[in-house]
């Protein structure tokens, strides 16, 4: 790990101020970025603690709800406003990582998560364009298993691995930021990147701008979610395939749904066309494998991860029938 400076920040403006040093990081929880600087993947000339700063509410005001960035992720899954109205956040959030991290990892630091690619981790494998610009992307011709499948380019095919941004996506949440311009909101659709040409950016975020909130609109899927997680192990492992499913009932006729899943494409897959599908729909597995083929249509696997395009499709079926029937993961 490369020596760096420390500072602890009071105040959101003292944070930016701070930040804007060439090569200083944010530290919240530090379950990712530590990681990252211990393998030298990432190496910050100074650390912006931002952990003692007034983000840690979880606020209800006219029809949404705000949540600070510094809010823990254990306090969030088990936040009553959360496990009521936003009962697929709190599923996704307590299906990541293990109780040890998630009492550590805060809501901006789980929306800034970089991917767990093994050759972007492991500086052992000199080609990534996401921590070297131009000089490949080994996962294309290696072991791609966990890799993408939608989204990705000839520049990179990682994915990212968070379950809460899935769960967002789905929800529509909007995010708040502040930097040396002032204040802004971007939409989570926009948040997060494709790979492109510029693998090495995650998200949209300039980098002396600071989370300062996620704000989610009026809860429409407490009753009717679902949030299905596949992967290898039951515990402590990313998603290969994982699925946010939220849907709004009147009777039997489905008023609107979100959708969006994890483990496939380098920021969380959202399908607006499988959503729209889905209204005015009866929930049937007809209705739903037509919404499963809409949302992974354009797949393009590479040599180990085609197992994932149908693995995808089953896993929105299955989500889909869960979140219509009521069942809470």
């Amino acid at each position: 790990m490369n020596p760096f400076n420390y500072q602890r920040a009071t105040a959101p403006d003292e944070a930016v101020h701070a930040v804007s040093a060439r090569g200083a990081k944010f530290l919240g929880g530090g379950t990712n970025l530590v990681d990252l600087m211990k393998s030298n993947v990432e190496q910050p000339t100074a650390l912006i603690d931002v952990t003692h700063l007034d983000l840690t509410h979880v606020i209800t005001s006219g029809n949404g709800t705000t949540i600070g960035a510094g809010v823990r992720n254990s306090d969030l899954a088990n936040h009553e406003i959360i496990r009521t109205k936003y009962p697929l956040l709190s599923q996704a959030l307590l299906s990541g990582a293990s109780p040890q991290l998630r009492n550590m990892a805060t809501t901006g630091g789980n929306l800034l998560q970089r991917t767990r690619c093994y050759y972007f981790m492991d500086t052992v494998f000199p080609a990534c364009n996401k921590r070297t610009p131009g000089s490949g992307c080994a996962a294309i011709k290696g072991f791609n298993r966990n890799h993408a499948i939608l989204g990705a380019s000839d520049e990179c095919i990682a994915t990212n691995p968070s379950d809460m941004n899935v769960a967002l996506a789905a929800l529509n949440a909007t995010i708040h930021v502040t930097g040396p311009k002032g204040q802004r909101t971007i939409a989570i659709a926009d948040f997060h990147r494709l790979p492109g040409t510029t693998p090495q950016l995650d998200t949209n975020l300039q980098p002396d701008e600071l989370i300062t909130a996620v704000e989610l609109p009026a809860p429409k899927f407490a009753k009717h979610s679902y949030y299905l997680k596949v992967r290898d192990r039951q515990s402590y492992a990313f998603a290969l395939v994982s699925v946010a499913a939220g849907l709004a009932m009147n009777g039997n006729t489905i008023q609107s749904a979100g959708l969006a899943l994890g483990g496939v494409a380098h920021k969380p897959w959202r399908s607006l066309e499988a959503e729209k599908s889905l209204v005015g729909a009866t929930p049937s597995p007809a209705a739903f494998k037509k919404a499963a083929d809409l949302a992974v249509a354009g797949a393009k696997p590479t040599e180990h991860n085609a197992f994932k395009i149908e693995l995808a499709k089953q896993s929105i079926v299955r989500a889909l029938t869960l979140a219509a029937q009521g069942v809470q993961a």
